[in-house]
């Protein structure tokens, strides 16, 4: 199958990639581009484990054609934060021991990224519904709004801190 060239910003950095016109944006980022951080779950868009911001969008990568993601921009949980220096999020899972098995945090993460761009001071169930599409088999949910809505608090005290 011929391959087909996209430019894709990736943790912005932009990337030239070839690609095949069915090859999934998940196995791009995780065969192509080591991006392990992006986890294949279920395969069908059920479990939120791929889960990456696309534009500042949540989205399923084992669902989206790479080929459709040509000038977009990508994040993946390695953009969001480093070993050195936390995204305050991150910070806010560890806090509240909403870090268990470890395999929903990435998508657990970014949704969480993106619910307090779209809304900064969401309530618990605003929380919940954004999350609905992300399945947490360890924590039961409850560390994981308590660390999103500790960070929307934390944001809204100190306008300085917010995401770029």
């Amino acid at each position: 199958m011929e391959k087909r060239l996209i430019k894709v910003t990736i943790n912005g950095k932009l990337r030239e990639l070839f690609v095949k016109s069915n090859d999934l944006l998940l196995n791009v980022l995780r065969n192509d581009l080591n991006l392990m951080g992006t986890k294949y779950g279920c395969g069908i868009g059920e479990c939120g484990a791929c889960t990456v911001l696309l534009d500042g969008q949540t989205v399923l990568a084992c669902l989206i054609l790479a080929v459709t993601v040509d000038g977009q921009e990508i994040t993946t949980i390695e953009g969001m934060g480093d070993p050195v220096q936390l995204h305050p999020l991150q910070e806010s899972f560890i806090e509240h021991g909403a870090v268990q098995c470890g395999f929903c945090t990435p998508g657990m993460l970014l949704a969480g990224e993106a619910l307090l761009k779209e809304n900064p001071n969401p309530s618990e169930e605003e929380i919940r519904e954004y999350l609905r599409g992300n399945l947490c088999r360890c924590t039961g949910y409850a560390a994981i709004v308590k660390a999103i809505k500790s960070e929307a608090k934390s944001q809204s005290a100190d306008p300085g801190t917010l995401s770029e």
